[in-house]
């Protein structure tokens, strides 16, 4: 903590000098005083909010604030994440869909009121994500902007889209660390190439974006946080910006090109039958309209990589069956913000129906929630004594993982009966000198999901609590067999499912979905409680068995041996 306390204002020190250098230096700065080009915006529109905008309504990061008539930039915000979203300007997209004079007028009195007024100078609009993300915005809207306003309005806007890259520039000289500082770089890379007197900016710009993407990309085309989110992000501003150099007549950086080429096929693995996204390390929600746009960049005959091994992932599949486990190092430093402690987590599906999830996360919530979301037993995965296999820590303001494993060994092999996939970590061994082992096997007609977990342990305690967890999908509805020894999953999609953990009690429990559509969901979770010190290894399986009754759409477990079935209802 101390280390990166003192990094951090090293970086802060030379960027105030640099700043104050290029202040004082006379030379060198290219003022733009025209706006060449308005890059696309891919991020997806809906003209109707404009009207709730104009009538005083602003529904941003789950929070909707009234105005009454006064400017939003003078309400009190309802939440953090609210402000972050007002003063990143994304919104202005919706009144540019709407394209008509009324919203026009409206954005560019809301524009000209945050620069007239100064509202830039407050602390959240001055994050360096925050306005990465406005200068995008005002880029790609501009021309909702700029049409039908006056010459004093225009150079106004110009210059304070400069002035905002130059000190987008200066912050990156400064102590911007992890996703905020691609994002900056991303930002000011649109504007060298859309304002105008930027050639010798820009050619450096490229560099540098081009350095941080092969440093935050890895080659496997994961990013360095481990979070699938960011991918889609990145995407969204990327791809664009690739058009943008093409359009302008430049060609793009190789570092761009190569970036995209490799994150696009990274994305594939962590797809579901139902096109959702799997749930680790930040991933909420699946935007099915955003990834419906980058699937239009991809090509959708490709297969999905099953083995990402920088970025810790792997990908078992069985015709319709689909697992998809996490086994990786935790993301180190301020990439960690939002990574969790779920290693050896899996989700598993059949088609287009998830069974096995993890929580997933709420990136609005409570910071009490979004601690809970990011620990081991919000996973499905074991849990030893009721701890994390990671730990977080507060290091510059930010909870980030400050310990967990640093030995995490993955190997698989395709058999005669399907693909087997082996894992470890040792997440444990400093606590409680332990080490996980998880293996799987995923039949080749993806109707069976056996998993094995051992404990391995360097002392012999007296004993030592586990918990097996199976988080389930809100739409999986699971009943109680045979006293406790298995579950019967009924699925809205008609099949059915067992679960079966070697004898051992299985228990329903409560559990929470974070990443609905519609919020979050109450759940239910699978739970196989053993001591691992006397029973160090357990066995578990999913086994599809059938279909529901059809005179219902409620499943019927299959007969005890020697018990006929009984008779639908009204025979």
């Amino acid at each position: 903590m101390a280390r990166a306390a003192i990094g951090r204002a090293a970086r802060r020190t030379r960027g105030q000098i640099v700043g104050v250098a290029r202040k004082l230096w006379p030379f060198g700065r290219a003022t733009a005083t025209r706006l060449l080009f308005a890059p696309h915006d891919l991020r997806t529109s809906d003209p109707t909010t404009a009207g709730d905008i104009y009538a005083g309504y602003y529904a941003f990061a789950g929070r909707t604030l009234r105005t009454h008539g006064e400017s939003p930039f003078d309400c009190e915000p309802p939440s953090e994440a609210w402000a972050e979203a007002l003063y990143g300007f994304g919104w202005l997209r919706h009144m540019h869909a709407a394209d008509t004079a009324i919203a026009r007028a409206n954005a560019r009195a809301l524009v000209d009121d945050f620069i007239t007024r100064k509202r830039d100078r407050t602390e959240i609009a001055r994050r360096p994500a925050v306005a990465a993300r406005r200068l995008i915005s005002f880029l790609s809207n501009s021309p909702l902007l700029l049409e039908g306003a006056d010459h004093v309005f225009y150079e106004r806007f110009v210059r304070h889209v400069s002035r905002l890259a130059d000190r987008l520039n200066l912050a990156l000289a400064g102590a911007v660390e992890g996703a905020a500082r691609l994002n900056c770089l991303i930002a000011v890379a649109f504007a060298a190439i859309c304002l105008d007197g930027q050639d010798g900016r820009r050619r450096r710009l490229e560099f540098l974006l081009s350095d941080e993407l092969d440093h935050q990309i890895l080659p496997d085309g994961g990013h360095l946080s481990r979070n699938p989110r960011l991918l889609i992000e990145f995407l969204l501003d990327l791809l664009p910006l690739r058009e943008t150099f093409m359009a302008r007549g430049i060609e793009p950086p190789r570092g761009v090109l190569m970036a995209i080429e490799r994150m696009m096929p990274h994305l594939r693995l962590f797809r579901h039958g139902d096109g959702a996204l799997a749930l680790f390390n930040g991933m909420g929600t699946t935007p099915p309209d955003l990834m419906a746009t980058l699937a239009a960049y991809d090509d959708a005959r490709a297969r999905p990589i099953e083995q990402a091994i920088y970025s810790g992932y792997s990908r078992l599949s069985g015709e319709r069956s689909v697992a998809v486990i996490e086994a990786g190092p935790p993301p180190h430093g301020a990439q960690s913000v939002e990574a969790h402690a779920g290693c050896l987590s899996f989700e598993f599906s059949s088609g287009a129906q998830r069974i096995v999830v993890n929580c997933g996360t709420s990136r609005y919530g409570s910071d009490e929630l979004r601690l809970a979301a990011r620990s081991t037993a919000a996973h499905s995965t074991v849990t030893l004594d009721d701890r994390s296999s990671a730990t977080f820590g507060l290091v510059l303001g930010e909870i980030r993982i400050v310990a967990g494993p640093a030995d995490v060994r993955v190997a698989r092999q395709d058999g005669e009966t399907g693909q087997e996939w082996v894992g470890s970590h040792d997440g444990y061994r400093r606590g409680l000198g332990a080490v996980h082992t998880r293996r799987l096997l995923l039949a080749r007609d993806g109707a069976t999901l056996s998993g094995e977990d051992e404990i391995t342990l360097t002392d012999k305690p007296a004993d030592l609590p586990a918990i097996a967890r199976f988080h389930l999908h809100p739409s999986v509805k699971p009943s109680l067999i045979r006293e406790g020894q298995g579950v019967m999953l009924a699925m809205p999609n008609g099949e059915v499912w067992a679960f079966e953990a070697s004898g051992l009690t299985v228990s329903i429990e409560e559990s929470i979905f974070l990443a609905a559509a519609d919020g979050r969901r109450r759940s239910e979770q699978l739970s196989v409680a053993f001591d691992a010190a006397a029973t160090p290894r357990i066995t578990w399986r999913f086994n599809r068995v059938g279909a529901a009754a059809p005179a219902t759409g409620r499943f019927r477990p299959p007969p005890e041996p020697g018990i006929p079935p009984e008779p639908p209802q009204g025979a």
